[in-house]
């Protein structure tokens, strides 16, 4: 830990560091290194609001938007040298589009005091993160406009993140559920339009609240919406989230660095290895692991295949949201043909965790290339025929066009990153601004579209498609031959080399195959382009087997978010469309 003043070198750090110290003096906060050399400054809970202030109106480029907000239960973690003492720690994760440069401002708290104030007016996107730091770690924000229970149901007790909460169902005893237990669950549940600050606009009006879910084929899940309505117009709406908890952050400080790698396949459960990718970069930079050539590339194409089946995918859904059923069925075909080659390749189809620590899990079959000739071949033709049937179409255009409209600016107060940004105007893509994983080798456009509808939310996906062909078409002729995984003692199966050179070795290597890696103490945080936006993995590791906090950043969750702002004063058929071109999965939401 390092505290900021005017004698430590302006030449060494990054650059907000010394804007920091100019704008708030010497010694005002204090700086942390960290594995992923993102900047990380320590505040207080009396002056973090004006430091995340100053970080996006007054910085110059700014930081715009709020990435993230999290925090760790710091309570039985061992090494924490030269950090400030403190029972939780509150986690911002800010990133400036501009500077292609984040920063991660921390609060630490004591566990007799958890209390922080609000950032919802600094912030948009911030009301769900703050409700959810509440929800599961029970830091209470000050002036927050509804701080309530956000994934988990409102007669929960206890915070899950905390550190003496159990990490599985055996160790709190049988689950039980009376008639009495059930109907007082039942009435918890029961929408109360005044808690929302809803209210009757008019002496002679009378509003309907409808409930759009949580079981609802245009809501792509377990998502419930409550809709106030003046006739079909929608007033205003309110997203319930959490049906599909399943704990996966807790889950991955409860399994082994290595055993946790087919849990994050099913995050976005149509990403597939995508899923993988984020968390092992993180586990990669903390252990200091370099992955060969062949073994990026591998890992490249097959992404960016899974990012072609979940377009597909949302392709389809969408042309069936609004009426088309033809469609639908021909791009599932389609989707299919992409799920032989990894089948092929992987032996599985969508949930193949394939990914390695330190590489993949197997070399590319005989017979690959000219599996994925084929489909090179095959989809253009394809997707040819798509714009005509689809995007050509008077009807779709008419149902699509000027609806859902949000701006730049919109986006970054909500957080919005991937396609519904780019398809604002912003030509920015993780891979390319920030490359990762070797995708600085690869030749590619960045899809934009300039009216931030749902048509054009549509348009930039169909063209991501082809540049993620034109992708795959260079792993496949520009494919290096080598290794598939790092020769390092911490990757995922070790090295057999010497397994039976003497007893030690052979101990050792079972070890670490069965318990897997012992991780260097530290913290990372890797980010990718995602299918659906930015998707991040921030890991602590605290010198063990596991994880001591994973952390995992998705899409979808502030994508949701925004339903309210970008639906008021549309018709309820509006808001289908308006769903189905966020493109969201609810894992990827309540994770």
């Amino acid at each position: 830990m390092t505290v900021l003043e005017a004698d430590n070198d302006e030449r060494t750090g990054p650059p907000v560091l010394r804007e920091v110290l100019n704008r708030f003096g010497d010694g005002a906060f204090t700086v942390q290194t960290t594995r992923d050399g993102i900047a990380t400054v320590w505040s207080t809970a009396e002056r973090v609001r004006e430091l995340l202030r100053f970080l996006k109106h007054e910085a110059m480029p700014a930081y715009r938007m709020l990435l993230d907000l999290t925090a760790v239960d710091e309570r039985l973690r061992i090494n924490r040298r030269d950090q400030p003492p403190g029972d939780f720690t509150l986690v911002y994760h800010l990133m400036s589009f501009e500077r292609e440069d984040d920063i991660r401002v921390k609060v630490p708290l004591n566990e007799d005091d958890l209390h922080a104030p609000t950032i919802c007016d600094l912030w948009l996107n911030a009301n769900w993160y703050e409700r959810e730091a509440w929800d599961m770690f029970g830091i209470e924000f000050a002036g927050h406009p509804n701080l309530r229970r956000i994934l988990l149901p409102p007669w929960w007790e206890g915070h899950p993140l905390r550190k003496d909460e159990p990490a599985r169902r055996t160790e709190i005893g049988d689950y039980t559920l009376d008639e009495e237990k059930e109907r007082a669950e039942q009435e918890a549940l029961r929408f109360r339009p005044e808690q929302w600050g809803m209210s009757r606009h008019s002496g002679t009006t009378d509003f309907l609240f409808l409930n759009l879910g949580p079981n609802h084929p245009s809501v792509h899940g377990v998502f419930r919406i409550v809709l106030e309505l003046d006739g079909e117009e929608i007033v205003d709406a309110v997203p319930d989230i959490g049906y599909h908890h399943r704990a996966a952050e807790k889950m991955g400080e409860r399994q082994s660095w290595h055993t946790y790698i087919p849990y994050t396949d099913r995050v976005d459960y149509l990403g597939g290895v995508m899923n993988n990718l984020p968390y092992l970069l993180a586990v990669e930079e903390l252990a200091g692991i370099e992955v060969p050539d062949r073994a990026k590339v591998i890992r490249i194409m097959l992404a960016e295949f899974f990012r072609i089946a979940s377009h597909l995918v949302f392709f389809g859904t969408m042309t069936q949201d609004l009426g088309q059923l033809s469609p639908v069925f021909y791009m599932f075909t389609d989707r299919e043909r992409v799920f032989e080659i990894t089948e092929a390749i992987c032996g599985f189809r969508m949930h193949p965790s394939w990914f390695r620590i330190g590489g993949v899990a197997d070399d590319l079959p005989s017979g690959w290339e000219r599996l994925v000739q084929d489909f090179l071949d095959y989809l253009p033709r394809r997707l040819d025929e798509y714009d005509g049937l689809v995007m050509r179409n008077r009807l779709f255009q008419a149902r699509t066009k000027g609806i859902g409209v949000y701006t730049v600016g919109d986006a970054m107060e909500w957080g919005v990153t991937g396609p519904g940004l780019r398809a604002c105007g912003l030509d920015w893509d993780y891979r390319k601004r920030r490359p990762y994983a070797g995708y600085e080798h690869f030749d590619f456009e960045i899809p934009t579209a300039t009216h931030g509808d749902c048509f054009d939310r549509v348009a930039v996906r169909i063209e991501e498609i082809r540049q993620s062909l034109r992708i795959i078409s260079q792993c496949m002729k520009n494919m290096p031959a080598g290794p598939i995984k790092a020769h390092h003692p911490l990757t995922t199966p070790p090295p057999k080399q010497r397994t039976l050179h003497d007893i030690e070795t052979l101990i050792a290597h079972f070890l670490n195959e069965s318990w897997g890696p012992v991780i260097p103490p530290g913290e990372a945080c890797r980010f990718i382009e995602g299918t659906k936006g930015i998707y991040g993995y921030y890991l602590i590791s605290d010198g063990d087997t596991r994880s001591y906090r994973t952390r995992i950043r998705t899409p979808s969750f502030p994508h949701l978010q925004m339903i309210p702002a970008i639906s008021r004063g549309i018709l309820i058929a509006d808001l289908i469309a308006v769903l189905g071109s966020i493109d969201f999965v609810m894992a990827d939401v309540d994770r």
